[in-house]
């Protein structure tokens, strides 16, 4: 099940993203395309969301703006929140509020003013000196390096952060130190599009710097810190240090006992499962059974085929939610991009939610419910159609062979492919019977 959760992940941030991008409380105004560009003379007085392989701004946005690109250069002004994320996200303008970023390479320009906050995360971040943060500057990343002015605390997490410029609060730095460091990130950042500069691993503090509150920093040593550099009081911390648990490995018996217990809470979950599906719905499962029993090999073909079904149906539903709400949403069509959203997030979990149960349960029983079936039958034909030992034997036998090292995973997908293959016949030509009716 390793292609559903990676899935599900990138599922949540679309979902997010397009709850966001199609937001009815407010108007706003979305651009789209290959290479998006506001220019110098343009001023929006909306929130502007913007999609696109490269973005500039150039001119205002009386708003937010919310911006996922691979390349992002704010040159303009932004008077609300700036939220980007990209490969590579450039900040040469004005930003009245609070700024969140992310991505591979970030950068504060000489001429950049953020009126807020600044939160941020990704390899590198670069603050040249001009540029100016009035409020709280907090950064995770590889490396940062500070050569502008914060006005109010900062705050790093961070394997290598060099302080030139002025901080005017506390400062707190959780960095690495320098024998645990590994390349530096202008080794593998390339391609960026920017200049992304070498900062020595640890936490160095220029003879320039100034910190006008304390320093708090955790090192398993001092670093050097010129005179005059922090105005407050100096506190270094002890990394804390890895506790080294003793690990004994299972014994034989241990990882014996331990395969029989997975075993058995997996016999007894698949029975239970099946005992209710033959209560609820006997024609049903007789009917799926069926058509496994008289074509086993189509069942079999057919079951790929409904397994990337699956996930195409998944990309299509994004796709169509996606587009849906943007184009409503450029419309000022709030209400029908909001309702297109939620009908899509609710279609897709239900559907996950449905193709988990069906391949985790439904398809074991089924396979199983049958190979009790004939097991049975070749011993004793009249206990073949019991309510309760073909199935019993059958998950027992799946279990088993599911259970196995190496080849078990190979006979779970080819149950799970069975099962799915019976399915979609069962399905197709109940659909065409009820057509022709």
């Amino acid at each position: 099940m390793k292609p559903i959760n990676k899935f599900l992940s990138v599922f949540s941030l679309l979902a997010l993203l397009s709850m966001t991008i199609t937001s009815s409380a407010l108007a706003f105004d979305g651009r789209g395309g290959e290479t998006v560009v506001i220019e110098a003379d343009e001023v929006i007085e909306d929130d502007v969301y913007v999609g696109a392989t490269n973005f500039t701004l150039e001119g205002a946005i009386k708003g937010d703006l919310i911006v996922s690109a691979e390349t992002i250069v704010i040159n303009g002004t932004v008077e609300g929140d700036l939220l980007a994320m990209g490969q590579s996200v450039v900040i040469n303008g004005t930003v009245t509020d609070d700024v969140r970023i992310a991505g591979a390479a970030l950068q504060l320009g000489e001429k950049a003013s953020i009126g807020g906050d600044l939160l941020g995360g990704g390899a590198s971040l670069e603050a040249k000196k001009g540029s100016v943060v009035n409020g709280d500057l907090v950064f995770g990343s590889a490396q940062a390096l500070i050569a502008g002015e914060v006005g109010g605390d900062a705050m790093f997490g961070a394997g290598a952060v060099e302080l030139r410029g002025q901080v005017g609060g506390n400062v707190t730095a959780e960095v690495g130190s320098a024998e645990d460091a590994g390349p530096p990130p202008s080794t593998y950042m390339w391609q960026t599009g920017i200049a992304v500069p070498n900062v020595q691993p640890g936490f160095t503090i220029d003879k320039n710097a100034k910190i006008k509150g304390n320093l708090d920093y955790t090192q398993s040593a001092d670093i050097q810190i010129p005179d005059g550099a922090v105005l407050g009081k100096i506190t270094r911390k002890e990394p804390v240090a890895d506790v080294n648990v003793l690990y004994t490995p299972p014994t034989a018996g241990e990882k014996a006992a331990s395969w029989f217990l997975d075993l058995l809470r997996s016999i007894v979950t698949l029975f239970l499962f099946g005992w209710l599906l033959g209560w609820l719905a006997p024609k049903f499962m007789q009917s799926v059974m069926d058509k496994l029993q008289a074509t086993p090999a189509a069942s079999l073909g057919w079951g790929v085929i409904a397994y990337a079904a699956f996930f195409f149906s998944l990309l299509v539903i994004i796709t169509a939610m996606i587009i849906g709400g943007v184009v409503f949403g450029m419309l000022t069509l709030g209400g029908v991009s909001g309702a297109i959203v939620w009908i899509g997030i609710l279609s897709i979990f239900a559907l996950i939610v449905g193709f988990v149960l069906v391949t985790a349960f439904l398809t074991k029983i089924v396979v199983a419910w049958l190979g009790g079936k004939w097991i049975i039958g070749r011993f004793n034909p009249a206990l073949a159609d019991h309510k309760f030992w073909p199935l019993l034997i059958g998950v027992t036998v799946i279990a088993l062979l599911t259970a196995l090292p190496f080849a078990g995973w190979i006979l779970g997908l080819a149950v799970m492919f069975l099962g799915l293959g019976a399915l979609w016949i069962w399905g197709r030509e109940l659909w065409q019977a009820r057509n022709t009716a």
